[in-house]
């Protein structure tokens, strides 16, 4: 793997189960820097298992998940940190404070306690005045700066889910995890917010360009199979639909990663080759999602080799 390809973030061997239930099986995941990863699977495979294994809130019972820095040194991930963030479908905006105001929560509470704003108020004015005027700053560039004044009661849905993705990314996250952020949203809303993670997308590609650190690194989980090929640089596919058997076991031990390769890269207002998004569709359904077509699970696991060949595009190439 050559040396400019930054791993942030290392699932080596994760197992979960709840009980009798078993869940997850040996899932083994790297992701690089940068990247925008679209993580998709059948209803009830484990995806946001493994999202709150990453987050912290549910440690998984074997294996480990290792957040790595630039400068090599790496931690493990046992609770919840500031180096990950997370956005739910079902956004959690205070609805008596503005957008600006919301987005700037997440410094407050970070940099400052209930006693510093009360006994060092001067220096409090002037960090809020900062932390606004950071937020209203990360609004504009979401294509929200109308709407900073506003409070959650006036704004669309698309609005208010812009603003929880703000949120996250005001606090730097190494890696900032989407789990189904746009499924309640209308088509047109959600196509607009796809192009919007295009955006950072493409802000991560010139900071390469440039010799600079891509500032946003992306895990998406999706059940929509376009939106994971127009969005991804590269498709996950979590599944319990594998030929557990030949590997042994007498019952299914759970979901694992069953598919991994690159996607096509697209940047915002770029036309989509539908051709393509129809091939790589049926795979990836064959792959992950059909219960009668069990194959060894590591058939469709070429992402690592498909970059070997240079086959990888965006960041990736």
């Amino acid at each position: 793997m050559p040396m400019e390809r930054e791993i942030v973030l290392d699932v080596r061997g994760v197992h979960h189960w709840f009980g009798p239930t078993l869940v997850l099986y040996d899932v083994n995941l790297r992701i690089i820097r940068g990247e925008i990863v679209a993580l998709v699977g059948p209803s009830g495979c484990g995806k946001s298992t493994l999202l709150r294994a990453i987050i912290g809130t549910h440690p998984p019972e074997k294996g480990e998940i290792v957040m790595i820095e630039r400068d090599r040194s790496h931690s493990v991930v046992r609770s919840p940190g500031r180096d990950r963030g997370i956005v739910y479908q079902n956004y959690s905006l205070f609805p008596f404070l503005t957008a600006r105001e919301n987005v700037a929560m997440g410094l407050m509470l970070d940099q400052t306690s209930i006693p510093y704003r009360m006994f060092r108020y001067g220096r409090w004015r002037r960090m809020r005045r900062e932390h606004l005027r950071e937020a209203g700053d990360l609004l504009d560039r979401l294509m929200l700066g109308h709407a900073a004044d506003q409070y959650p009661s006036e704004m669309s849905g698309g609005m208010r889910q812009r603003v929880a993705i703000a949120q996250t990314m005001i606090m730097k996250p190494r890696l900032m995890m989407l789990d189904e952020p746009f499924g309640a949203l209308d088509e047109a809303t959600r196509e607009d917010l796809q192009r919007m993670l295009l955006t950072l997308y493409q802000e991560n590609c010139r900071a390469r360009q440039e010799g600079q650190c891509p500032p946003y690194t992306i895990m998406i989980v999706t059940h929509e199979l376009n939106e994971a090929i127009y969005v991804g640089d590269r498709v996950v596919g979590l599944s319990q639909y594998w030929d557990w058997r030949k590997e042994g076991l007498e019952r299914s031990p759970g979901a694992t990663i069953v598919y991994d390769r690159v996607a096509p890269v697209y940047f915002p207002d770029q036309e989509r080759n539908f051709e393509t998004f129809i091939e790589k569709r049926r795979v990836i359904r064959e792959a992950a999602f059909d219960a009668q077509h069990l194959q060894d699970r590591n058939e469709y696991l070429q992402f690592w080799s498909q970059l070997d060949h240079g086959l990888g595009e965006g960041i990736l190439a």
